[in-house]
């Protein structure tokens, strides 16, 4: 069967502020995912496609439906944990986008337990849903607006939580399901809820490239890679494996990167000067500010750091008003922390 090639990642001609968003959720997923919100054509779809592409292959427990890691004892499924045996026969797999259509059936997205045969011999058989087959994956959602709400609501409970629970009839089962939660829609087919909305950690909107020689050098890469994918991806190569790397070391700093008090007391008067709901925008901000300092190699949040964690994590949180009024809080916002103590 001949290659399927993914269009790269780094071939990909603006949308820089989607890209990053993608990936420091790829280095985070405590962020809880992102969303991005965009008209049709704007490359949303290639490049979540492609994101999966961009890590190198891990060591994959043979046999494990939620395709526990050698590495990731924490992790593990109640199988792997306890059968030693099982943990001797793995293989090297790549990260994988999981879909999950618009028409999908709690139990499908969940998973199932054969109640029948749990209360006649007390064994407990799982039918592995969309969820398992996301864990240590990405997770995909297109149209995700027009997914059913309570869906919705049971996919952000398990990003953030890292474990699928199903109960059916007194008898439950729980799995690991850690994922990179990404979603994207058109704003012209209806919005989230503002409740939804808020759960996702990074909110991206895109549109199309304005900008004349942009455009030209899409469709230029575009008609190239159709004419030949092996040879256009192989362009890519060594761009592909330095990003990966770099996303590589910034998981490793990530837990070592530090902050002062100065940089709460700035996030959470941010918050308030924006008069944003609940505490998770203060939240999210200090994880995105500390997520990108880890990928640009730093072990401190910078005044950048915080100025990029602000343009994705609280726009979409913001009070509804005038699309003028929000672009000058913003500004403002951005101000405020050029003016700060904190590092350049």
């Amino acid at each position: 069967m001949e290659k399927q090639y993914i269009y790269p990642f780094t071939a990909v001609v603006g949308q820089d502020e989607m890209k990053l968003a993608l990936i420091l959720n790829m280095i985070n997923p405590k962020l809880n995912g992102v969303l991005i919100k965009g008209e049709k054509g704007t490359a949303k779809s290639t490049v979540v496609r492609a994101l999966a592409e961009i890590l190198p292959t891990r060591d994959e427990i043979d046999g494990c439906a939620f395709h526990c890691g050698l590495d990731e004892p924490n992790t593990w499924c109640n199988k792997c944990k306890n059968d030693p045996d099982r943990r001797k026969n793995y293989s090297k797999k790549q990260m994988k986008v999981v879909n999950l259509p618009v028409s999908a059936t709690e139990d499908r997205v969940v998973g199932s337990i054969d109640i029948e045969k749990a209360l006649k011999t007390g064994e407990k058989v799982f039918e592995p849903g969309i969820l398992a087959d996301a864990n240590r994956n990405i997770l995909y959602v297109d149209e995700i607006n027009l997914l059913d709400d309570h869906i919705v609501d049971l996919l952000l409970d398990c990003a953030a939580m890292g474990v699928n629970s199903i109960e059916r009839e007194g008898i439950s089962y729980s799995h690991p399901s850690r994922f990179v939660l990404v979603g994207t829609m058109n704003p012209e087919e209806g919005e989230l809820r503002p409740q939804l909305l808020d759960r996702f950690g990074l909110v991206v909107s895109v549109s199309a490239e304005s900008n004349i020689d942009n455009r030209i050098e899409i469709v230029k890469r575009r008609m190239e890679f159709e004419e030949n994918p092996k040879e256009f991806c192989l362009k890519y190569k060594d761009e592909q494996k330095i990003l990966g790397e770099k996303i590589i070391h910034a998981k490793k700093i990530l837990s070592g990167v530090t902050y002062k008090d100065n940089v709460l007391k700035l996030i959470c008067q941010i918050a308030v000067d924006l008069d944003v709901d609940g505490h998770r925008s203060d939240i999210t901000m200090l994880k995105t500010a500390c997520t990108n300092a880890a990928f640009e190699g730093r072990n401190y949040i910078s005044k950048s750091d915080l100025i990029t964690a602000s343009r994705l994590v609280l726009p979409h949180r913001m009070r509804k008003r005038p699309f003028d009024d929000m672009v000058l809080d913003m500004q403002e916002i951005e101000e405020t922390i050029q003016k700060s103590d904190l590092p350049c």
